[in-house]
């Protein structure tokens, strides 16, 4: 069955060295805000890394296929979906096209949480998903730089590519000839919140059910474990997964359901609970301890719990901090 809360979330991602979310457009510079100098990573950069996480841990999981995987074809997946529905590849009929649309929902985790489009092609329609993310935003401007590297070797295409003209290649050319230089785009720290949202009425129509909502926890807490690279060699959710719940207020059953359902406070009200601001005696953050992080565990509004998720395959702690948590503080 679909979840039937509300949820909304947040976390603290720490980037140190590293270059959390390069834009092609600005020679993959990180992403900046030119106003207040402060950093991006988009929407879609998190959903790629939930996906990469979700599609190496649940492989060969039914029902947790991933529909956008990397270098393949979309239509591939929606395809396969209308056949497995009983359907032709391409059948164009009302009918076709709703039953692709259910199958996919069916078996790929991402149509479920993020919704898709998948009229390209073979057509199976368009599902709007329940799970939807901010960008993440830097607590504080960030310092992009483009700095020198020296690579100890080329890659230079010699004659037919046999190993003696290479070896003769090599022979001839002096030393100082056989290395490169190169760039690379960094920013020495940057603390960035993001935020999400869960929708229980949405989450009714793909079928988003609690081991997809557990599924994904897990996949943002453990995402950046699994995608190391010379770019992002050092990135990691620091701080706990901070869920809202809500649960509904009324003493009334069905109305209660309908309420956690809709929600019983605004989710901005929600976010505002939460600083994490840098202290005061620091001046260039280079930690996310240089940060104070608190949560206003009393001022949480009725019909709403607040949750701590530290551990990828532990449960939430509802209404405290975890007795392992040493860096957020109730205000």
């Amino acid at each position: 069955m679909a979840i039937q809360n509300r949820y909304e979330f947040m976390y603290y991602v720490a980037c140190t060295n590293a270059n959390p979310n390069g834009d092609p457009d600005m020679g993959n510079t990180p992403r900046i805000d030119p106003q207040t100098m402060k950093g991006y990573i988009t929407d879609v950069a998190t959903k790629r890394r939930i996906r990469n996480y979700i599609e190496m841990a649940y492989a060969g999981v039914d029902g947790m296929n991933i529909i956008i995987q990397q270098g393949t074809n979309i239509n591939r997946h929606i395809a396969q979906a209308k056949r497995e529905a009983g359907f032709e590849d391409c059948a164009k009929g009302k009918d076709a096209v709703y039953a692709g649309r259910r199958k996919a929902c069916e078996t790929f985790f991402d149509v479920r949480a993020f919704g898709a489009v998948m009229s390209t092609g073979p057509n199976a329609g368009q599902v709007r998903g329940p799970v939807q993310l901010t960008f993440g935003k830097s607590v504080d401007p960030i310092l992009p730089l483009d700095i020198s590297i020296t690579r100890m070797a080329v890659a230079d295409k010699v004659g037919n590519n046999t190993v003696e003209e290479y070896e003769a290649y090599e022979k001839n050319k002096p030393e100082d000839e056989l290395r490169t230089m190169g760039r690379k785009q960094l920013i020495p720290f940057g603390l960035y919140e993001v935020r999400g949202f869960i929708s229980a009425n949405l989450a009714a129509e793909t079928g988003f059910d609690d081991r997809d909502l557990n599924a994904l926890f897990e996949a943002i807490l453990n995402m950046y474990e699994h995608d190391r690279s010379a770019s992002k060699g050092e990135m990691d959710v620091v701080s706990p997964l901070i869920v809202f719940q809500h649960v509904g207020t009324d003493t009334d059953a069905a109305q209660r359901v309908r309420q956690a359902k809709l929600g019983c406070a605004p989710a901005h009200k929600l976010f505002d609970l939460v600083h994490v601001t840098r202290k005061p005696e620091i001046d260039a953050p280079r930690h996310y301890r240089d940060y104070q992080a608190t949560v206003a565990l009393d001022r949480v509004p009725a019909g709403v719990r607040v949750g701590f998720k530290t551990d990828a395959f532990g449960e939430i702690v509802w209404d405290r901090l975890p007795e392992n948590e040493d860096w957020f503080r109730a205000e």
